[in-house]
């Protein structure tokens, strides 16, 4: 176990986390609902078309119906890594100093000045990101090369 990382939520392990009040069982409810299910729901909404697409269109469309179910199971593979990666978000700092200098880099918000901050500062998932943008990139390419040879 010397090699995995543990993360800690104010000193607890994350399976004994509780949330010390309702503002911050709201945040962190906010944060996986964005966060985490927005690639899930993208994913499932990709497995839709592709399911509706092999079920209403004749032979000549199978192959954009498979495009889009590969497209959701890599969406689901993305989503997986981004879920891994937001659990970051609310973990407690590993080093001494480490709060205040991630701090530095984050961009404060108008208006939550004087809000409380509940773990550290959100950075976005920026390898995750692209990696979604290679997929769908290579996907629409894709799909323009069945729909020209129809």
């Amino acid at each position: 176990m010397s090699g995995t990382r543990r993360h800690r939520y104010r000193g607890h392990r994350a399976h004994s986390y509780v949330p010390a009040d309702m503002d911050e069982l709201v945040e962190v409810r906010a944060r996986q609902r964005t966060y985490n299910g927005a690639y899930a729901r993208t994913a499932l909404g990709n497995l839709g078309y592709s399911l509706t697409v092999l079920r209403l269109f004749d032979r000549r469309f199978y192959r954009i119906g498979i495009l889009y179910a590969v497209l959701a199971s890599l969406l689901l593979v993305c989503a997986h890594f981004r879920a891994r990666h937001s659990q970051h978000d609310f973990a407690d700092p590993r080093a001494e100093g480490e709060a205040e200098r991630a701090h530095l880099l984050a961009i404060p918000t108008v208006g939550q000045e004087h809000k409380p901050s509940f773990g550290r500062p959100f950075i976005t998932a920026g390898r995750t990101v692209a990696a979604v943008a290679c997929v769908v990139a290579a996907t629409e390419i894709a799909l323009f090369v069945l729909v020209l040879r129809l």
